[in-house]
């Protein structure tokens, strides 16, 4: 099972937020917009994420935007689909 802190840290490094640390994100933040402040380039570089890290594979656009709402959303799904 991924663990919040996992997926955290490897967000950090995969989109280059070496400014913040996992400490720093609460689990329900947005990712996007007031949160952690992600635009539509880092939207593609979770999808490649979520490929390269899990194996998961998005195809259907609209399912992303339930995905990527927060830190928990996105290890919630990464711990449904891993591979």
């Amino acid at each position: 099972m991924v663990e919040y802190t996992t997926v955290k840290e490897q967000l950090i490094e995969a989109l280059g937020l070496e400014d913040m640390s996992a400490d720093e994100i609460d689990d329900d933040a947005a990712l996007f917009g007031e949160g952690l402040g992600l635009d539509s380039v880092d939207a593609i570089e979770l999808v490649i994420y979520l490929d390269n890290q899990y194996g998961i594979k998005i195809d259907n656009v609209g399912q992303s935007k339930e995905i990527f709402v927060s830190i928990r959303t996105l290890t919630d799904f990464i711990n449904q689909n891993k591979k």
